[in-house]
């Protein structure tokens, strides 16, 4: 599996101990993670609670939910954030926004964009959530052509 970091990716997970996965850096549209050759398809946007919190306020906010309507035209778009929903609400952040409004805006978010927003809890479980649903989406991705493919009457050979 070839994933995609893009460069401005400011702390990029590595993968170090996963099999068969190569990191290559470069350019995405949209989000922070994605597939060699599936950039348009899938993408997972990583954010540390810090970010997001700094995402639900003025400019930072319209370039967030740009974003987030970007995603909504993949196949399967998500932001995982490094840590828990519990830390949002008890405020474990240096911004002077309220927990209940940055949590208000985030459910919006989902429902507007149909986005999920997965709280992995810590930044070794939100390396891992990236790795799996990047490998699930693989995975799907791959039966779903080879479906395609034979229905064409061609052989397949992914």
């Amino acid at each position: 599996m070839k994933i995609i970091v893009d460069t401005r990716e400011q702390k990029p997970f590595t993968f170090e101990g996963r099999e068969a996965v190569e990191v290559v850096v470069g350019t995405l549209a949209t989000g922070d993670y994605s597939l060699v050759g599936l950039e348009d398809r899938v993408a997972l946007e990583r954010k540390s609670l810090a970010d997001l919190v700094g995402c639900l306020t003025g400019s930072n906010r319209d370039r967030f939910e740009r974003e987030l309507a970007r995603g909504r035209g993949l196949d399967y778009f998500a932001v995982i954030i490094e840590n828990g929903f519990e830390e949002l609400t008890a405020k474990q952040y240096h911004s002077n926004l309220n927990p209940h409004a940055a949590a208000q805006s985030i459910l919006a978010f989902q429902v507007r964009h149909r986005v999920p927003f997965i709280w992995a809890g810590n930044r070794r479980a939100a390396e891992y959530s990236c790795y799996w649903l990047l490998s699930k989406y693989l995975r799907e991705a791959e039966a779903r052509y080879k479906a395609i493919i034979k229905a064409h009457g061609q052989e397949v050979a992914l």
